[in-house]
């Protein structure tokens, strides 16, 4: 089984905790961690921007990413929330085993 990270963020603390538990309820991932502030410096309508975001990685299965993207985005205030896939390349085998337990459920969005 493929395991991932993917990388979000939102434009507050209590909306990337609100997708966190969203994630978590639905078996999209076994565990949401909300990182917290970061400046975010970015290209968008052709303009340089500067914002404050919290950064948010969730843990789950490779299978589970395109649900969980669009998930993500549906429960977003962006129009175009940040989502990214980074693949687990290994790790403590117990760890790996709880991911793909917690996030066995298909999920029916």
């Amino acid at each position: 089984m493929e395991y991932c990270l993917v990388y979000m963020t939102a434009g507050s603390h209590d909306e990337a905790v609100r997708i966190g538990h969203a994630l978590v309820a639905e078996h999209l991932a076994a565990c949401v961690n909300v990182l917290g502030p970061i400046t975010s410096i970015f290209r968008w309508d052709g303009a340089t921007q500067e914002d404050q975001e919290v950064a948010f990685l969730a843990k789950t299965r490779a299978e589970h990413v395109d649900a969980l993207a669009a998930r993500v985005q549906a429960l977003h205030s962006y129009d175009c929330a940040c989502a990214v896939a980074l693949p687990i390349q290994g790790g403590h085998p117990p760890f790996l085993q709880w991911i793909g337990e917690e996030t066995e459920v298909t999920p029916q969005n």
